[in-house]
């Protein structure tokens, strides 16, 4: 049976976060609401779960040296990778020495590389994926693109949140997506990039899927918009035919019964008339999942913390029709400011998290809008309507 012990204590069950971001965050204040001992370790100081948490490390967490002594210093229970950009390796080897990472360091690693992801997914298991290609050198990205065929998608086998992904639309853009492969990636310059063939599908979903001690559940399935890959507006539930709910759910569970482990995933897949392909998995809770902050009882955030821990999901409540819209910022700033709060939060069942990232640099998601309503088209409505009211002073 699960226990939890005194946080700064002897008897501390103490949580460690790989990343610190705005989905950290919150599971790190979920975490302390169950009375865990928290640490956040990131790449710069003052990163939005590090003001939370018990304690904090910055370090380079591709250095698997540096991510080893962290780890052996702070003698966490579990180790809770919250970005892609981790020395993945450094974490098998721990898990193989008794230490407990979530969902699984084979998990992390799988999902950090495109490559590993989506060749089990469509070699292994069999799902049904989009045509796709790898390619390390401009030459062979070349071929890959006249193989696949244009338009196509093009990202970096080691990023997220859409970053050094674009879409080559006619043959002119081909040599500029390679470039921003290499350079706007979150793993540094040579990077090898996965080629998709682009699917004319109907729209997109995120299926929130729990692994937990009882077993798996999922959530309404998540309907979002997304430009060059980098989410803007999300909401729940996504309509859809019961029987493509189910091919969704059967695809997810496969994926994350491959992967194994316990806490919250996000699945990606395209809806595609009568059938649904896979796109992706997150091991840990997605960007498009920030809407169940207000459309469920237990957020992602607060289902991914339960799950770790061992702690029971015997029911989801879903509140109604939900959205959310990122604050996407752009400018250089070290003092932004979000005001006319006021008109923002005027309407009922409404509400904001700015996420306090302690800079802004050219594009930056800070902060998210959400709302419920008696419809999605109209919660949608509400959430674009504050953020027209909305005012960043940077």
């Amino acid at each position: 049976m699960p226990s939890i012990g005194t946080p700064l204590s002897a008897s501390a069950t103490r949580v460690l976060f790989c990343g610190a971001g705005e989905l950290g965050k919150e599971v790190i204040i979920e975490m302390m609401r169950l009375g865990v001992e928290t640490i956040a370790v990131d790449r710069y100081p003052n990163a939005p779960g590090m003001q939370v948490a018990h304690r904090s490390h910055v370090i380079n967490m591709l250095d698997g040296a540096e991510l080893r002594r962290v780890i052996e210093l702070e003698k966490p229970d579990y180790i809770v990778p919250e970005v892609e950009a981790i020395a993945t390796s450094t974490l098998v080897e721990l898990e193989q020495e008794g230490y407990h990472v979530i969902p699984t360091a084979k998990a992390t690693k799988l999902t950090m590389n495109r490559e590993g992801i989506r060749r089990l997914a469509a070699e292994e298991l069999g799902l049904k994926t989009s045509p796709y290609r790898f390619a390390d050198s401009f030459e062979y990205f070349f071929r890959a693109v006249q193989e696949i065929g244009i338009p196509c998608v093009v990202k970096p086998v080691m990023s997220s949140s859409g970053h050094g992904q674009s879409v080559v639309k006619t043959e002119a853009d081909i040599r500029k997506s390679w470039d921003i492969s290499q350079h706007e990636g979150r793993t540094g310059n040579a990077s090898r990039v996965i080629v998709e063939g682009f699917v004319p599908f109907d729209y997109e979903i995120t299926l929130l899927t729990v692994r937990h001690v009882g077993g798996t559940s999922f959530l309404e399935p998540v309907g979002h918009h997304q430009v060059d890959g980098d989410y803007q507006e999300s909401w729940q539930p996504q309509p859809m035919r019961a029987d493509l709910f189910e091919q969704a759910k059967v695809i997810a569970k496969k994926i994350t019964d491959a992967l194994g482990g316990r806490g919250i995933f996000g699945v990606e897949l395209f809806v595609c008339k009568d059938e649904v392909l896979f796109s992706e998995v997150s091991p840990r809770p997605h960007d498009t999942g920030m809407v169940t902050l207000i459309s469920e009882d237990l957020s992602e955030f607060a289902l991914h913390a339960r799950a770790i821990l061992g702690l029971p999901i015997p029911n989801i409540a879903f509140h109604g029709p939900s959205a959310s819209k990122a604050i996407v910022c752009e400018g250089d700033s070290k003092q932004l400011k979000m005001g006319n709060l006021e008109k923002v939060l005027a309407e009922a069942n409404t509400s904001i998290r700015l996420f306090g990232k302690p800079e802004l640099k050219g594009h930056r998601r800070m902060g998210v809008l959400l709302a419920r309503s008696e419809s999605v088209e109209k919660a949608l409505d509400i959430v674009m309507e504050m953020r027209k009211n909305l005012k960043v002073d940077l």
